[in-house]
């Protein structure tokens, strides 16, 4: 350890990202990326901002982007707050609304960065067991705390919650604020956006990186009452007031513009997740129902790890979690067909030798 740290960076336990490989003619698994292409749009609207304007700085409120994203949603512009990526976007939910007197709740098997999050702002975390069938289980989120962040669908397992049971969690936390984290939203999960007008607690946050296919971008946003939104702004404003450079503003907003694609592309992605489910059920694998951009599958008889590297040996990556519970599943991003026949083809390759 260094000497000059601070005693909060010696205590942190950084979230750990999907690994980047640079290996050619790979086949990439592992992050849950979309493997589509952005809208056709996007790149020309970054285009027409590479010129002499990349000497002024963007717009620190991002309005045309707010303005577009409310379009989208049937909101106002003060409902929609955006940042550098959904985990900046987090981040500030958890240090301005989330760092109360009492623990917060999230799921004991989710996304990494919540526990990151609470030991970097010191906020005390109550994690709450998924039952035996790995979906969240509402009953743990009753009763006092300070707070409520459910992904849904949940990740890295890919369950998701119906939209009656969000609102039932709502009604049952009506003091406090219940963050919905819709990363994976738009592949089969039912959004909680509509709720935001009856429950001025709910916060709802979505990115850009997986269904608009725009990871490389970093652009995340939240949706909620005015006041949340506000809360979120202060936050943002006392640490960078420009979190989205002219670059991704304009890709964004581009993104948002084609409706028509981002359909197309994210009911590809559902058709070939059905498909590939199917396949590995009959190669032996038990998966989770999905509402997302991957799946996650253990097979009956085979090790998860010793699978993982067979197909890494095979130029296939994919994600293994070693902790407890789950050390037996593999999460498997959604490919093209064709790549999703190459990992079919490996493991057959593996699971026949």
């Amino acid at each position: 350890m260094n000497r000059y740290w601070s005693d909060t960076v010696r205590q942190l336990s950084p979230y750990v990202p999907g690994e980047q490989p640079k290996i050619d003619n790979l086949v990439k698994l592992n992050t849950n990326e979309n493997p589509y292409p952005p809208a056709p749009g996007v790149l020309e609207a970054i285009r027409r901002e590479t010129g002499d304007g990349l000497r002024r700085y963007p717009d620190p409120n991002a309005d045309a982007l707010r303005a577009a994203i409310a379009r989208n949603f049937g909101l106002s512009s003060n409902q929609v707050f955006v940042g550098n990526g959904s985990d900046e976007v987090l981040a500030h939910a958890f240090f301005g609304l989330l760092k109360q007197q009492a623990p917060i709740r999230f799921p004991d098997i989710t996304y990494s960065f919540y526990p990151v999050y609470c030991r970097l702002y010191g906020i005390d975390y109550e994690a709450v067991p998924l039952d035996e069938d790995y979906a969240i289980e509402l009953a743990g989120y009753n009763g006092r705390c300070g707070g409520v962040i459910v992904p849904n669908p949940n990740a890295p397992t890919g369950r998701a919650l119906p939209l009656a049971a969000i609102e039932t969690l709502l009604r049952a936390q009506p003091d406090v604020v219940v963050i919905i984290d819709e990363a994976y939203v738009d592949f089969g999960t039912e959004s909680a956006v509509s709720l935001i007008g009856r429950y001025p607690n709910l916060l709802v946050s979505q990115t850009l990186s997986k269904s608009r296919s725009l990871a490389g971008l970093r652009v995340g946003y939240a949706l909620g009452d005015a006041g949340l939104i506000e809360g979120l702004e202060r936050v943002k404003n006392s640490f960078n007031s420009y979190p989205l450079d002219r670059l991704a503003i304009a890709g964004a907003i581009a993104a948002f513009e084609d409706r028509d694609y981002f359909e197309r592309t994210r009911l590809k992605i559902i058709a070939s997740r059905d498909r590939l489910t199917a396949a590995l059920g009959r190669l032996g694998f038990t998966v989770l129902p999905s509402g997302a951009n991957f799946v996650f599958a253990r097979h009956a008889s085979r090790d998860a790890a010793t699978l993982q590297q067979g197909l890494r040996e095979r130029r296939i990556i994919v994600r293994h979690f070693a902790q407890p519970r789950i050390d037996q599943f593999l999460r498997i991003t959604i490919g093209t067909d064709a790549e999703c026949d190459i990992l079919l083809g490996a493991l057959e390759e593996i699971l026949g030798a």
